[in-house]
This record gives structure tokens, C-alpha cells and sequence, in this order.
């Protein structure tokens, strides 16, 4: 079970987000416990992956609060946000790993981003947290010749680079077989345990979520229809709930834009496509952007490109 179970590391209070009129979270409210397993779940459309954006702050929501280490993300200055983003790991759903650049290198990318370190701690840190995700001498590789399950790994150990506490997972099993993905949920229960670390996990995969998970939000047309234990989320009484649960179809409308979202990596970049929505460019680097003070010691001009809706 969590430590300190009585302390909040992400308290959300209200939360609207539109897409343009179309409203998609509507009126969320969530809180996730230090040292707590949080799985997010929910139908296409339902909201999961908006709010993971918002989490991140990746988006501006309409209203409401989003505290995040004790910090109100929908209020504080853009360089604010960036030094909270430090103490932040995220593993995105298809690694977003860059392609011109070897697994120790994409790894490497936030000590390089956040730290003065010299070269030898910086390869020293590497090698520990490839050993740590069972990719211990694959880091001369480039990502194209990694399996799915290893590009998970090598994308989790540069999330975890900069012993984070708080480390957020987009569909961790989406594409993998069912042995591998059972690897990686032994995996983040490791982690969990090894790195004190409170991890926020957005997945539609009920195997994983009620084998990891702590607590369980389902969300539901962008609302939250309850937060509980795997127990008390299997025996709601609620309709939807547990049409869900059992894959009942259900007839409902699904909001293209609150679909998942897929990655294309670029040298310095990643573009986020929403599906059904237009493709957006995000830096990349730290544990997941690039901030303007590491761009011009890089040698880049350009500032990174914020996620807008």
C-alpha cells in the first residue's frame, strides 16, 4: 500500500477543458496520493488523455485547478512550469524516443537538459538506469532496432533519469503481447517500491490497471463516474461501469479530438497527432521538453513549440 497516504501530490478541483465549443472534461475532480499507483480509465472519449495533457500541463484548461506539488500548473509562469517538469518523468505511449539518436543518448537528454554533469556521472547514471529497465548493453543501439517492449523500457528509463516523484504513463501496454506488457506492470510495481515514486498511469487495458493499480478513476464523457480500489471499481453497480469492464459495446459519441495520441520523433521534436485532429510539435528533451535556456546552450535558436489547442 502508499506511504503517506494522507498527502496529495496532484489535487484537481473543477477541471474544464473545451476543444473548441465542444466541452471535454466537465468539472473533474481528482487527487492522487503520494506513493500511490492512480490508474486512469475510461472509453475512447471519455477524457483520459485530455486530462493527462492538462496533468502535464501541456494544456490550458478553460476552469478549475490543478495542483501538482503543492503549485497551481494553471497559474504559474512558463518558467515555473519548467522546473516543476524536473521533478516529473513521463513514458509516452510509443516512446517517443528520437530517432538520430542512440538509446544512451535519448537517455541521457535530461541530465544534458537539467544538469551541469560531467560526461563519466552522466554515462554512470545512464548505465544504472538501463540496468534498472533490463536494457543493460543495448545502449550503442538506435531505437529503430529495438523491439516495442524494449523501446518501452529504454523510453521508462529516461522518464526515471532524474529520479522523479512523479511518473506518469501513457498506455504502457498499448501494442505489446501479453507476456511482454505482463513484464512491464512487474516493472512499474518495482519501481514504485524501489523509487518511492507516485505514478499516474492513463490505460484502457483492465489486466494491467487492476494489477498495478492502487486506486482507479474511471472516467466517463468527461466526468469522473468514480474513484476507488480494483475491488470497489469490479463490484460498482453502475451500468456503464460495468459495461466497460465486461467490453459491452455501448452506443455513445465518441470526441476525436480526446482520442490518443501518437508520436513521431524528429531530431530535436516530436509531433503530437490527436486522432481525427491537427499535429502539433513539441520540443523534447528533459523528461519530456526542451526548455528555452537548454536550446540556446544546444546551440538552437528556435524556442520549443508549446502543445495548443
Amino acid at each position: 500500500m502508499p506511504q503517506h497516504a494522507d498527502t496529495n501530490i496532484i489535487e484537481v478541483e473543477q477541471l474544464v477543458t473545451h476543444y473548441g465549443e465542444r466541452e471535454v472534461l466537465k468539472g473533474v475532480d481528482l487527487q492522487v496520493r503520494q506513493g500511490e499507483i492512480m490508474v486512469i480509465m475510461g472509453g475512447s472519449g471519455s477524457g483520459k488523455t485530455t486530462l493527462m495533457r492538462n496533468l502535464l500541463g501541456l494544456n490550458r484548461p478553460t476552469s478549475g485547478n490543478i495542483r501538482v506539488f503543492g503549485n497551481d500548473i494553471t497559474r504559474i509562469s512558463t518558467r515555473e512550469l519548467y522546473a516543476l517538469r524536473r521533478k516529473m518523468g513521463v513514458a509516452f505511449q510509443g516512446g517517443a524516443l528520437l530517432g538520430s539518436l542512440s538509446v544512451a543518448e535519448n537517455i541521457e537528454l535530461p541530465l544534458r537538459q537539467h544538469t551541469r554533469l560531467d560526461e563519466n556521472t552522466i554515462r554512470i547514471m545512464t548505465r544504472m538506469k538501463l540496468e534498472v529497465v533490463n536494457l543493460a548493453g543495448f545502449e550503442d543501439l538506435m531505437p529503430s532496432e529495438l523491439s516495442g517492449g524494449m523501446l518501452k523500457r529504454a523510453a521508462l528509463a529516461r522518464a526515471i533519469i532524474m529520479d522523479p516523484g512523479l511518473l506518469f504513463f501513457d498506455e504502457p501496454s498499448a501494442g505489446l503481447d501479453p507476456v511482454v506488457s505482463a513484464e512491464l506492470d512487474e516493472l512499474i510495481l518495482r519501481l514504485k517500491e524501489a523509487m518511492q515514486v507516485t505514478i499516474v498511469v492513463v490505460t484502457h487495458e483492465l489486466e494491467s490497471a487492476f494489477k498495478i493499480a492502487d486506486r482507479i478513476t474511471v472516467l466517463g464523457n468527461g466526468r469522473v463516474m468514480m474513484t476507488g480500489t480494483v475491488d470497489e471499481v469490479r463490484n460498482s453497480d453502475d451500468e456503464v461501469i460495468q459495461d466497460m469492464l465486461n467490453r459491452r459495446p455501448r452506443d455513445e459519441v465518441v470526441d476525436a479530438r480526446g482520442g490518443d495520441l501518437s508520436y513521431s520523433a524528429t531530431a530535436t521534436s516530436f509531433t503530437l497527432q490527436a486522432t481525427g485532429g491537427a499535429s502539433r510539435t513539441e520540443g523534447i528533451g528533459g523528461n519530456f521538453l526542451l526548455d528555452p535556456e537548454f536550446q540556446a546552450r544546444a546551440g538552437r535558436e528556435e524556442p520549443p513549440l508549446v502543445l495548443l489547442d
